[in-house]
C-alpha cells in the first residue's frame, strides 16, 4: 500500500512537457506510480486544480551556518525547495583549525552579512576536517536535503594561516595540499568546489577574500584534483575576456563543469551577452559551463529595522543606532527629530551613498513589486508632490509602525526593466539560482526567487513576455539538479525521489518581507512568507501542510553524485 497518494493533480513533471491530470503514489520515500485511479494510500491529498511539480532544487545558498544549529532552512524551505547546495562563493567554515574560527566568522561576516555574535553563539565547532563538518552535518535532520561544496577561502586559511587571508602566492606544497583536501572532500561526499573573485566580498573591516587574486595554478591543480563534482565561481570579470579565459583552460585542465555568476551591471549594460557568447562557443567545444543567474535584480532592501537606511549615515541617526528598535522608533516618530535628521548631510563615501539614489529607490509594497516602473521611483513620486526625496523616503519608511521597506535593484535593471533577465533565463547555458538564502541576513530576502520565478514569470508580469509553466518549473527542478549531479530528483517519474510540491498555482504569491529576531543570540534576519504552497514533501514525508510546519524532518545530507534518471527503472502503472 502507498504511504501517500496525491489525487487528481495538474502533474507538472519537470521534463518541460505538457501537464496532465493524474494521481501519484508514493510508497519507501520514493514515486511508486503515476497514472488514473491508484490505490489508496495511508495519507491522500486532493489535488483537484492543484499544480504537482517535483520539489524545487536551490543550487546557491549560504545556510552552512544555519545548518549546523537550526532544522529548518526556512525561508527558503516555505518557498518549496526540497534540496539546498551550501558552500557557494568559497565561504564556509571547513576546514578549519581552532585557532581560525574568528577568522572565518569574521569572513561570513563580512562577505555574508551575518552577525559575529549570531556565529559565536550559534556555531557548535564540532568539526575540524571538512569530513568531519559533513560527519556533524549528517548527523542532524532536515524539513530539506543539504549538499555542499568545499570553500575556497577555508581552504586558504587552513593550508597558509595568515599568509592566505593575506592573499599570499600559494607555494607549490601549498597547492598540493589545497588539491590533496579538496579531494578528501569530494571523496567524503561534496558535490563540488567553490571560490570567490569579486571585490564586493569583504571582511567586515575591509579586507578582500583570500581567494580574490588565487592564481591560476592554484585553481587549475585544485579542480584537476577533484574528480567529481562542478567549480563555482564568482567573479567581477573587469577584465571578461582575460577572466573567462582563465575559467575556460581550468574546465579543459580539469574536465570539471564549470559555473559562473552572470549578472548585469549598469557600468557594463551588455557585458552578460558577451560572457554568455563565450560560454556557448566554449560549450560547443565539449566542454559544461554555466552561467548561474537570478530572475529578479540583485537588491538591498532598506528600512529603520533592517542593516541599512537612507538614513543611516546622518549624525542624529547615528546616535540613536545602536538603541533597539522600539526606543529607535520612538525618536523617529518625534516632528523635531525628524526636521533635524532631514536637515543633515549624509556622512559616507560613493559605495554607502547608493542608499540615497532616488532615482533607483522604490517603495517595495506589499505583494512586493520587484519590477517598479521608473515613474515609480522615490524620485518621481516627489516630484510629483512636490517635496524633497528625503521627506518621501522617511514617510515611507515610517509606514506600518515603522517597517515599511525601500527596494534598491543593484544589478539586473539597468534599462528600468527585466527584458535582459527574460533573455537570460531563456538562454539554453543558464542556470537559476543565486538565491543566497542564508546570507545578506539584514537586507535581502532573496531565497523567494523560487516562488517569485513561478509567479512573475509565467503568470504576473506585466511589463513584458512570459515563459510556460512547464518551462519554468524545468528550470527550478530537473535542470539544477542534474547539474550538480542529483539525478535521482527534480523529475516526477516513478523511482525517483518523492521530492513534491503541491500548488495552488491561483493562489500563489510573495508576502512583504519582515524581520524575525529568531538567530541565536537574539539576532534579526529577513524573512518572506509565501501563500499558495498546499504541501510540501521531501522523501514522501509532508514537510509543510498550507505553509504550517508538520513536525516532519526526513531531510538528509546528500554525499556525492546520485545516479542517472535514465538508469532507474520505471514502475508500471
Amino acid at each position: 500500500m502507498p504511504s501517500l497518494v496525491i489525487r487528481n493533480g495538474t502533474i507538472v513533471d519537470g521534463s518541460g512537457g505538457e501537464p496532465y491530470v493524474a494521481d501519484l503514489a508514493v510508497a519507501d520515500g520514493r514515486i511508486a506510480a503515476i497514472g488514473p485511479a491508484l490505490p489508496r494510500g495511508d495519507t491522500e491529498i486532493d489535488a483537484t486544480g492543484k499544480l504537482v511539480t517535483p520539489g524545487f532544487v536551490d543550487v546557491h545558498t549560504h545556510y552552512d551556518a544555519q545548518a549546523t544549529w537550526a532544522e529548518r532552512l526556512s525561508p527558503s524551505t516555505w518557498n518549496g525547495v526540497t534540496t539546498a547546495l551550501l558552500g557557494n562563493c568559497g565561504v564556509g567554515f571547513a576546514p578549519c583549525h581552532p585557532e581560525q574560527r574568528d577568522m572565518l566568522v569574521k569572513l561570513m561576516e563580512g562577505v555574508e552579512d551575518i552577525p559575529e555574535v549570531v556565529l559565536t553563539e550559534g556555531l557548535p565547532w564540532n568539526w575540524h576536517t571538512f569530513p568531519e563538518f559533513m560527519d556533524a552535518l549528517a548527523a542532524r535532520r532536515y524539513d530539506t536535503d543539504i549538499a555542499v561544496q568545499v570553500p575556497h577561502a577555508a581552504l586558504r586559511v587552513y593550508v597558509m594561516g595568515q599568509r592566505g587571508a593575506d592573499r599570499e602566492i600559494a607555494s607549490a606544497g601549498d597547492r598540493a595540499a589545497m588539491a590533496a583536501l579538496t579531494r578528501e572532500g569530494i571523496e567524503a561526499g561534496a558535490l563540488g568546489f567553490s571560490t570567490s573573485r569579486t571585490l564586493n566580498h569583504r571582511t567586515l573591516d575591509g579586507k578582500h577574500i583570500p581567494t580574490l587574486r588565487a592564481e591560476e595554478a592554484e585553481l587549475s591543480e585544485i579542480a584537476a584534483a577533484m574528480g567529481a563534482g562542478w567549480v563555482q565561481i564568482v567573479s567581477d570579470f573587469d577584465d571578461p575576456d582575460a577572466e573567462f579565459g582563465l575559467f575556460r583552460r581550468i574546465a579543459e585542465h580539469s574536465g570539471r563543469p564549470v559555473t559562473l555568476t552572470l549578472l548585469q551591471s549598469d557600468s557594463r549594460p551588455d557585458g552578460w551577452r558577451g560572457l554568455l557568447d563565450h560560454i556557448a562557443e566554449a560549450n560547443a567545444t565539449g566542454l559544461s559551463i554555466t552561467g548561474q543567474i537570478r530572475s529578479r535584480p540583485t537588491s538591498v532592501l532598506l528600512g529603520f529595522e533592517l542593516s541599512q537606511n537612507p538614513f543611516m549615515r546622518r549624525p542624529s541617526y547615528r546616535a540613536i543606532e545602536a538603541l533597539p528598535f522600539a526606543e529607535r522608533l520612538s525618536h523617529l516618530r518625534d516632528p523635531v527629530f525628524r526636521t533635524r535628521l532631514l536637515g543633515e548631510e549624509f556622512q559616507g563615501g560613493r559605495r554607502s551613498r547608493r542608499v540615497m539614489q532616488w532615482d533607483r529607490l522604490f517603495a517595495l509594497g506589499g505583494p512586493p513589486d520587484y519590477e517598479p516602473a521608473p515613474d515609480q521611483s522615490i524620485a518621481a513620486r516627489a516630484a510629483r508632490e512636490n517635496r524633497t526625496p528625503d521627506e518621501v523616503a522617511y514617510d515611507l519608511l515610517m509606514e506600518n509602525d515603522g517597517r515599511g521597506i525601500l527596494y534598491l535593484p543593484v544589478t539586473n535593471y539597468a534599462a528600468g526593466n527585466l527584458d535582459v533577465v527574460r533573455d537570460m533565463i531563456a538562454h539554453p547555458d543558464t542556470l537559476i539560482g543565486l538565491g543566497d538564502g542564508g546570507a545578506h541576513v539584514g537586507v535581502m530576502c532573496d531565497a523567494t526567487a523560487t516562488s517569485y520565478t513561478l509567479t512573475h514569470w509565467t503568470r504576473d508580469r506585466g511589463r513584458g513576455g512570459l515563459f510556460s509553466v512547464p518551462f519554468i518549473i524545468k528550470r527550478l527542478t530537473r535542470d539544477n539538479a542534474a547539474a550538480i549531479g542529483l539525478h535521482d530528483r527534480g523529475l516526477l517519474k516513478p523511482g525517483l525521489k518523492a521530492d513534491i510540491n503541491v500548488l495552488d498555482y491561483d493562489k500563489l504569491l510573495l508576502r512583504s518581507p519582515e524581520i524575525a529576531y529568531d538567530l541565536p543570540a537574539g539576532g534579526k534576519r529577513l524573512i518572506q512568507r509565501t501563500a499558495g504552497f498546499d504541501a510540501t514533501i521531501v522523501s514522501g514525508e509532508v514537510v509543510y501542510r498550507q505553509g504550517i510546519a508538520t513536525g516532519a524532518l526526513p531531510g538528509r545530507l546528500v554525499r556525492g553524485a546520485q545516479r542517472d534518471a535514465s538508469a532507474v527503472a520505471i514502475t508500471p502503472g
